[in-house]
């Protein structure tokens, strides 16, 4: 059986927020992401990850872009970064990329469908919604003290 994960991930890689706040923008989440037709609840994760962590699209994932070339990156170079770093996370998103070598943040790679990098996750599993409004996520980055962004994966 497959899964959906939409997660909510603060915009600067590195930020983590204080647990209150965590507990606000979980709670407004919970509001946001309504349960299945029979009654039961989706399943919420809030996660603080030791390193940088990827939250990726997993099967979503079209194609990834290069910021300095405009090339397109094999995604199997990205699955195989992905496999290295799967157990201990990232200790830094600098890349040198295999189309033109040029140096480069992963985080600044033209993902289609959206990726990004965190030390904090709100993870919602198989919501009955596709995306967070663009006011909706304001609102969760307010009560979390932070800007946010959004993956939506499939896995």
């Amino acid at each position: 059986m497959s899964d959906d994960v939409l997660s909510v991930i603060p915009t600067d890689p590195h930020w983590q927020p204080e647990p209150a706040a965590a507990e606000r923008a979980a709670s407004l989440v919970e509001d946001l992401a309504p349960g299945l037709p029979d009654g039961v609840d989706v399943e919420i994760d809030v996660t603080w990850h030791d390193a940088l962590t990827v939250v990726d699209c997993g099967q979503n994932l079209q194609k990834i872009g290069c910021p300095q070339c405009g090339a397109s990156i094999d995604t199997e170079w990205w699955a195989d970064l992905l496999e290295v770093h799967c157990d201990d996370g990232f200790a830094n998103l600098a890349v040198v990329v295999p189309c033109c070598g040029a140096a480069t943040s992963l985080d600044a790679l033209e993902y289609d469908w959206p990726c990004g990098f965190a030390r904090f996750e709100i993870a919602i599993w198989n919501p009955e919604r596709a995306w967070f409004s663009d006011e909706e996520l304001t609102a969760i980055g307010d009560a979390l003290g932070h800007p946010v962004q959004q993956v939506r994966a499939h896995i």
